[in-house]
């Protein structure tokens, strides 16, 4: 499970920006998960869950937000979200089209406890 290194990771960023703003804690952690990014969205809570014990974020609250696919279609230029895995075009049901978003994770925002 690769969930447990991306949230050992993402343990070190919080404790690295509570830091540098002197907070307490952490009450919050708020991450983008693209529905490409190969992250599974309920074994990165259970990993968050885990691994947040004695850290900054023991008692931080993580809120996922599922970004969609957003494809661009090079052949009919429509630019669509799909809520699924595919290339496939929903307009013209082509596959040759340009993932614009939906493959990436990202810290978004924390809240502080300071």
């Amino acid at each position: 499970m690769h969930e447990y290194s991306i949230v050992m990771s993402l343990m070190d960023q919080c404790e690295a920006l509570a830091l540098q703003h002197n907070a307490k804690g952490i009450e919050q952690v708020e991450l983008k998960i693209g529905i490409l990014s190969g992250v599974e969205p309920a074994l990165l809570a259970q990993a968050f869950d885990t691994f947040k014990l004695e850290t900054v974020c023991n008692d931080a609250k993580l809120i996922m937000n599922i970004q969609p696919l957003v494809l661009q279609c090079r052949d009919c230029e429509q630019q669509t979200q799909v809520n699924e895995r595919t290339i496939i075009c929903p307009a013209c049901g082509g596959n040759n089209t340009l993932v614009m978003d939906g493959e990436d994770m990202m810290l978004m925002q924390l809240i502080l406890d300071t």
